[in-house]
């Protein structure tokens, strides 16, 4: 069954189709050229690269203790890979060619959490440590930082405390981070969170506090709980910068690893990237650094849940945070864990919302029939909302948006699609959602 995408001529006929669940495409009329914007950027790009300076400064540190990054000497990095079997079913599925090639973004294979999460989370933990270990005397930036690998840093940050609110894969990066660094570290799971990965952070150390309500409200009763003890840092996924930095730094990367595989980004060469999204904060920093790279010659589309469709509302109302998808009707639950998100991040929207060119929605059965074509065509491995991404290259909206741009050029296009998680998947778990999205594509014939 072909994924039906609807375009809309007004807001009120948008929010409709969202309240139904329909799948649905929205155009961003407020998408401004790059060099009109970069002048007046709410963060500025100097933060990106002392970023990136930050994260060298730890690679020792990371190398020493977690031997899964030693082939990286340290770096928190995932491959490009191209997907061409992935690319003719598609065609084949939806009836549409997909000019130029087709690439995955593998964030499902980072060290250390397996997923997008490893990059804004651990950023933000390990900067909250290098200011801590600097400001009491214990660290200086020209030091080797393998040396925060010895108890006596370990004893100092058992006195500090760390908490967020989390759907599950940033829980796992900060849980993971944090407590191999010595933090005590609580995280508070929204009603979506996969019970494997409450295990999973419970086994490594970490406080595990569940919540039957959905990610907004973990994100404030872990603020409101840590505001009341002393020494507590809390990581906050709607407004936090510092996440955000830490996912832009992921453009430098793949810019690097594009040139290394000879594929070309330029006025006759356009990338395509295709983005799952949830809160907004790394969908949102990965499109601002990508702009900075790229400028107009890179497209960015995020995609959502028809469930949870958060940032297309708050940036196709103008309201930002200030509506959530309960607010028109919609329950907030899908298969997506990582994507059930009722409002979106106060920071993030506003950071973009002259940048991404698009949002699309699609439903969970179409999530599960994707990954179980990946799996099958690939070889790859995703969790069910990693692969909101994968519809996008075959979007006939986007498409038609970008082909009145390029005209045959077009064909010259790379898409990515940014696979969010996946490898810490249990197999029995990761085979129930193969077996899953194959029933589904049974039932189509």
């Amino acid at each position: 069954m072909m994924v039906s995408k609807s375009n809309h001529s007004s807001e009120e006929e948008l929010i409709n189709l969202l309240k139904n669940k329909k799948e649905t495409f929205w155009s961003n009329a407020s998408l401004k050229p790059y060099h009109t914007l970069e002048d007046n950027l709410a963060i500025p790009i100097e933060d990106l690269h002392e970023a990136e300076r930050l994260l060298q400064r730890f690679t020792p540190y990371l190398a020493k203790v977690f031997p899964e990054t030693r082939k990286m000497s340290g770096i928190i990095e995932s491959p490009i890979r191209g997907i061409p079997s992935m690319q003719q079913i598609l065609e084949k599925r939806f009836q549409q060619s997909i000019p130029g090639n087709l690439y995955l973004k593998c964030d499902h294979e980072l060290p250390i959490a397996g997923s997008i999460k490893a990059r804004g989370g651990i950023y933000e933990v390990l900067k909250y440590a290098e200011e801590l270990a600097i400001k009491h005397g214990k660290l200086t930036k020209d030091d080797d930082y393998s040396k925060l690998a010895h108890p006596e840093f370990k004893q100092f940050f058992s006195n500090f405390s760390i908490a967020v609110g989390s759907t599950g894969n940033l829980a796992l990066s900060i849980g993971i981070m944090s407590a191999v660094l010595g933090f005590q570290v609580t995280v508070h799971m929204s009603v979506e969170a996969k019970e494997w990965k409450k295990q999973l952070l419970r086994d490594k150390g970490v406080v595990v506090v569940e919540h039957d309500k959905d990610f907004s409200f973990a994100v404030t009763e872990g603020r409101r709980q840590c505001q009341e003890e002393s020494n507590c840092y809390f990581i906050d996924d709607e407004n936090s910068k510092d996440l955000f930095m830490g996912y832009a730094v992921a453009a430098l990367r793949l810019n690097e690893q594009l040139k290394k595989e000879n594929i070309t980004v330029d006025a006759d060469h356009p990338l395509v990237v295709y983005l799952p999204c949830g809160v907004g904060g790394g969908p949102a920093g990965i499109t601002y650094g990508l702009k900075y790279v790229f400028g107009d010659h890179v497209h960015c589309y995020f995609a959502e849940p028809t469930s949870s469709p958060c940032m297309m509302l708050g940036l196709a109302t103008g309201k930002h945070e200030d509506i959530s998808v309960q607010d028109i009707g919609l329950d907030n639950k899908t298969e997506a864990d990582g994507l059930a998100v009722g409002r979106p991040s106060a920071l993030a929207g506003r950071l973009v919302e002259n940048m991404v060119n698009g949002i699309y929605t699609i439903n969970d059965e179409n999530l599960y029939k994707l990954l179980a074509l990946l799996h099958n065509s690939e070889g790859i491995s995703l969790e069910p909302s990693a692969l909101a991404g994968m519809y996008g290259p075959a979007s006939i909206d986007i498409q038609k948006q970008l082909s009145r741009m390029y005209d045959s050029r077009f064909s010259n296009a790379t898409h990515l699609v940014w696979a969010t998680g996946g490898c810490l998947v249990p197999k029995e778990i990761m085979e129930g959602f193969v077996s899953k999205g194959s029933k589904y594509l049974r039932e189509e014939d």
